[in-house]
This record gives C-alpha cells, structure tokens and sequence, in this order.
C-alpha cells in the first residue's frame, strides 16, 4: 500500500536533509536538531487552562505541564502522559500538540511529564522520574482536578515504554490504580531473535535501526539492562492483572512488531487489550497530527477507547 502521501512528503523533505552518522553526534547537539526538525506549523488546539507546574519530588524536581480542557466540569479524569524521543529527546513543547489534542479528544486532563534525559541520566533515572510522578500526582489528585479513580497513562515510543513500565510498578508496589494504559508505537522489547519489522522498515521511514541503536547506548548501562523488564516490559514474568490497554502501531514503523508482541502477550495474560496497526503511517505519528490526517484520525482512535474507559469507570 506504501505510506500515505501526507507522510511521504515529509520523508522526502527529510530525505533531501544532510546526514551525519549518529555515533558522531553529541547528545546535547542531537536534541537541538531534533527540536528544530520536530517544529511544525499547526492549528493549536485551545484549552480552557494550560499551566506549568514542578513536582517537588524526593531530592528533584520534576516539571510538568498540566492541560486542562474546555468544558464546565470541576472533576475530570486523567492521563499521566510521557513524552517519546528515545529517553534522550523530547521535551514539553516537543509534545504540546499530541497532549492537547488527547485532552480535548478524551475529555480529560493531561498531565505531560517532564523526565530527565540519558545520557546524563540513564536508565533507570527515567522509570524512577516516570513511577514518582504518577505517584505525587495520584496522591494530590484533588489539586489538579482530576478524579482519583480514574487515572490513566499513556506516552509514545520511548515514553510508551515508560508508561508500560510504570502500570508494571504500581502492579508491584500497589501504588495508584491506573484505569488504562495508552501506548503508541512503545518500545516494549522482544524475546529472541529481531522481529521482522526491524530490518523491515531500517531506514527511510524516519526511525531507523541507527538512531535505536544509538539511543540505547545512550540510555543503557550494559548489555544486560536491554532484558531488565523495567526496560523491556515484554521480560516481565507475570503480566496479569495489568491496566487494561490500547496498543497503536504504525505498518512502517521498525517498533511495529514489539508493539504487536507486548499487545498479544497481554491478551495472553488476561488483560483487556485494544491493538491497532495503521498501514499507511511511519513511527511518530502522533507528532504529524498538524499536517497529516491519517494521523490524526489514528490519534483519535487512540483517544476514543480512553475516553470509553473513563466513561466505564464512572460510578
């Protein structure tokens, strides 16, 4: 079928860009050009309130940025999202649209997290950073508005994994009762061999097999914290009892089948699971709702089945 005309037209811009191999560029020096390439011109979606708040963590200090939609009502469900960019990149602004978008589509409020970064921090900085955020917002539910007993997460790519990871600890811990897991595209693992979609889709479709290779020596320690599950969730050994999950994943994306085996091995587990794969759209999608409408209407399912939810766990 080949990957829809809105999305090709960006490839080929990207195409036509000078390229530098990854193991070259500094972190700090990559994340600056991340940010310039990730600029879009779109339509923001307007909010009754957008504020930056610090989350006054043990020993950090977390910001955050709270969205909150239009509407009258004082009690609104919640989603806890993470921002994706491989655990090194990303930021508030870098994810302000998909965020804003989820709010109004969902009718919730989002709460965007802003955890620190590899290399300077590296694993597990970011799951510590993504568990105690939840944590301290569940816990001060009633300052942000947000109804306790319905509490979601949700991130793409490398903030899907956070996400997927953070329902596994507060499965672990009994920590906040998370309603429903949103992952789009995660970057969840494999057992065994590559899957196909890796060597598939290794370049030309925006992620490549360079960049995930160079984002894991980032973030990673050593080789064996590639099957720690609290950086691989498909390693956990017991998946029951997990939030319920929507899982969205993109035909030409090289994550698609990590997606697509985290999504079945919950199913296996017993846990209510929503898959999508989108056969025209390449990793990152959320972030091309401005110019592309496949990608929004891909988004948008995302945010129909959490809204589903929320309304299911109202009493």
């Amino acid at each position: 079928m080949g990957v829809c005309p809105s999305i090709q037209a960006f490839l080929d811009k990207l195409e036509a860009m000078p390229k530098m191999p990854m193991e070259h560029i500094p972190a700090a020096a990559y994340r600056v050009r991340a940010n310039e390439l990730m600029q879009f011109d779109q339509e923001v979606v307007e909010m009754k309130q957008v504020e930056n708040r610090v989350l006054p963590l043990d020993g950090r200090d977390i910001p955050v940025r709270v969205y909150t939609p239009l509407g009258n009502q004082e009690i609104l469900p919640g989603l806890v999202y993470y921002h994706g960019g491989g655990w090194v990149i990303g930021n508030l602004d870098s994810h302000d649209n998909v965020c804003r978008f989820l709010a109004k589509e969902a009718n919730c409020i989002v709460v965007s997290v802003d955890y620190r970064l590899a290399p300077e921090h590296k694993f597990p900085t970011a799951v510590d950073d993504a568990y105690d955020s939840l944590k301290w917002i569940a816990d001060h539910a009633e300052e942000f508005k947000i109804d306790p007993k319905r509490i979601a997460v949700g991130g793409d790519s490398a903030g899907g994994n956070l996400a997927a990871v953070t329902s596994i600890k507060a499965k672990e811990q009994e920590g906040p009762n998370i309603v429903h897991q949103l992952l789009l595209y995660p970057a969840t693992g494999y057992k065994g061999d590559p899957p196909p979609s890796i060597m598939e889709n290794a370049e030309g479709y925006f992620l490549t097999l360079e960049m995930m290779q160079w984002f894991s020596k980032q973030y990673f320690n050593e080789e064996k914290d590639y099957v720690n599950p609290y950086a691989s969730p498909i390693h956990y050994s017991d998946l029951r009892n997990l939030p319920s999950a929507t899982v969205l994943t993109a035909e030409y994306d090289p994550l698609r089948d990590e997606g697509r085996g985290y999504a079945e091995a919950l199913k296996n587990s017993g846990v209510n699971v929503f898959y999508k794969n989108f056969n025209e759209l390449i990793h990152g999608f959320a972030n091309f709702i401005g110019f592309s409408p496949e990608s929004k209407r891909a988004l948008a399912d995302g945010a129909k089945n959490l809204s589903k939810v929320f309304r299911a766990e109202v009493v």
